[in-house]
């Protein structure tokens, strides 16, 4: 795949080689000992929240149900395969016919999560199953990461605006995939237009410094940009000196400005001078925007400051510290033959340690307390309690491997909303803490 690819709308290329070699061998041994067609259950979640981390976003579903529809292997790939000696002739001919025909349930994207909550549940035979973990492990683990981080930002912001930023602080294209994961997170624009092209993000962006440099003066850069974008761009003011460029920038746009740009020095006392002075000025109107290697701590301590808006790039893309959310994919469950009617095995790995997991196909609700609020989050393997049965939070993904739940990028970041709305008020608190409420199993 290229960055030109993001860009298509139809045609999407195959993401069969998105995978670990480990998958592919795993099938071929399984194939050759007659266990490949087990049915089988995966599940994927993480054992812990980040550091300090109180709740998680479910991000990447989207690109997931995208990713497990055009799970194929094409003649070149299989060519690949074959000259590379990595798998032999009958694996082959098993890829060469391969597409998923299981099912997958999950949270639905934007939803909050926590520990052991089984954020993905995939199901079919264990070859069909076990091909899919990395290019789902990569894509929830770098998507949720992404969508955590940017809700702490939006909550830190009190619902001042956020602009997307950091498509030069990272690969093309998890720039792409960065920008979606933090408008459902909470980030109102984006600054990449491959973002905006394929996800219909909302865009914004003016000018650099570059810009006012090529001029022979400041008054010029701002003459030229008003003259092309019109009274409502944004001037960037931080230059040369910042009190006389926003004098020239009033000056030539008139209180019609629409905003000032402030990318370095102390914000919060550079933003309360220039909200005076363009207070002064008449330009009341004119918004603050700010940028300059924000997180959420930084826009948390500029609560006080009277900035309209925070442009945030490295820290956003990098997952403020947490680039994963160490997300894994295990094996819960399977039958013990390749008869579909076989009773499903739960099935777990019990190594020593922090790596053990719990097996079993699992349901997953949220239990609220009496005034609405979530206080735990209940997973099980039997029968969901009565007072559950209305909170259960997976829902159906994928049936018989044709995808049943797409839905606008707008609808999971209204449902990210109502989500994070309805957790106890220190998940919004920045300090270090565990999870915001307990994982019980019953």
């Amino acid at each position: 795949m290229n960055s030109a690819d993001l860009g298509r709308r139809v045609g999407v290329p195959s993401t069969a080689l998105f995978t670990d070699q480990y998958e592919l061998t795993m099938v071929q041994a399984a194939l050759k000992a007659g266990t490949a067609g087990r049915r089988s259950v995966f599940e994927a979640f993480t054992r812990r929240l980040p550091e300090g981390r109180r709740y998680g976003v479910v991000a990447g579903t989207g690109r997931v149900l995208d990713a497990v529809e055009n799970f194929h292997f094409d003649e070149e790939m299989l060519g690949f395969l074959r000259d590379q000696a990595i798998v032999d002739g009958p694996t082959l001919d098993y890829l060469a016919d391969y597409r998923f025909g299981g099912d997958i349930w999950g949270y639905p994207e934007g939803e909050v999560y926590f520990p052991g909550s089984p954020i993905l549940r995939v199901e079919g035979s264990f070859a069909e199953c076990v091909l899919l973990e990395t290019v789902i492990l990569s894509i929830l683990n770098h998507d949720s990461a992404i969508a955590a981080a940017a809700s702490r930002m939006s909550a830190a912001a009190g619902g001042r605006r956020l602009i997307e930023m950091g498509a030069r602080r990272t690969h093309e294209l998890s720039a792409v995939a960065s920008a979606r994961a933090a408008y459902i997170g909470g980030f109102d624009t984006t600054s990449d237009l491959a973002a905006g092209f394929r996800y219909n993000i909302p865009t914004v962006g003016t000018s650099a410094h570059a810009f006012t440099l090529l001029h022979d003066s400041e008054r010029d850069a701002f003459r030229a940009q008003v003259d092309s974008l019109g009274r409502g761009t944004t001037l960037l003011v931080d230059t040369y000196d910042v009190a006389e460029a926003v004098r020239t920038a009033v000056e030539i746009a008139g209180p019609e400005l629409g905003a000032v740009r402030i990318d370095s020095g102390d914000l919060l006392l550079v933003a309360h001078r220039v909200r005076q002075q363009l207070d002064e000025l008449g330009a009341t109107g004119t918004k603050i925007v700010v940028t300059s290697d924000l997180d959420e701590y930084a826009i948390a301590s500029l609560a006080a400051a009277p900035v309209d808006a925070y442009g945030v790039g490295t820290q956003l893309v990098t997952g403020s510290g947490h680039p994963t959310c160490s997300m894994v994919y295990k094996l819960v469950a399977r039958a013990g033959s390749g008869d579909p009617a076989d009773e499903l095995r739960p099935v777990a790995k019990k190594s020593m340690g922090a790596k053990s997991s719990k097996g079993g196909r699992k349901w997953a609700a949220r239990r609220l307390d009496e005034e609405g609020v979530a206080e735990a989050e209940v997973i099980g393997t039997g029968p969901v309690p009565e007072e559950l049965a209305g909170r259960q939070l997976l829902v159906e993904l994928v049936r018989d491997g044709e995808v049943v739940a797409r839905e606008p990028l707008d609808a999971a970041r209204e449902r990210h909303v109502a989500a994070r709305a309805g957790l106890p008020l220190s998940a919004m608190q920045l300090s270090r803490g565990e999870a915001v409420i307990p994982t019980e199993y019953v």
